[in-house]
């Protein structure tokens, strides 16, 4: 990976803190350079995430990675800015709506792709180890419909 700076303290919108790269004209990373972390306090506690590029907090386009563990679930949530998720290998569950139903799910395998509008309310859940690819233009975040499910709100 090229060049990388870290983030100090809160990025917008609970994307707290992420390794970011410098505005390079140039990023290239093979899967074992990627720096894994946990997943920002947004997010359930399980997931690891790694940026590839750019900065979701900020303006900008970015590149990011979420491995997840199975049995790991995020509850409906809308993001305020266009997600795009590619699936690169395992199994990513999602389905669309305030409430999370797995019978109304979507199993996409590796090389599925998926798209939710700015603001479209949907859910993820991972039934065995999966890594996805997130890219998109921020500044973006994660909201959750129901304030309770906010692992932000449980501390």
């Amino acid at each position: 990976m090229t060049r990388i700076g870290f983030l100090v303290g809160t990025v917008a919108l609970g994307l707290l803190p992420f390794a970011a790269i410098a505005a390079d004209e140039h990023v290239s990373a093979t899967p074992d350079t990627l720096k894994w972390g946990p997943a920002p306090p947004a997010y359930p506690k399980g997931a690891e995430f790694a940026i590839i590029s750019g900065n979701p907090g900020q303006e900008g386009p970015f590149v990011l990675r979420i491995k997840a563990p199975a049995g790991y679930k995020v509850p409906p949530h809308v993001h305020p800015a266009d997600e795009n998720v590619t699936v690169l290998s395992g199994t990513f569950n999602f389905g669309m709506g305030e409430k999370f139903d797995e019978a109304k799910g979507t199993a996409l395998k590796p090389g599925g792709y998926f798209k939710a509008s700015k603001g479209m309310a949907h859910y993820a859940w991972f039934t065995e180890p999966t890594i996805i690819q997130v890219h998109g233009v921020g500044p973006t975040g994660i909201n959750y419909i129901n304030p309770a499910d906010d692992p932000r709100k449980s501390n």
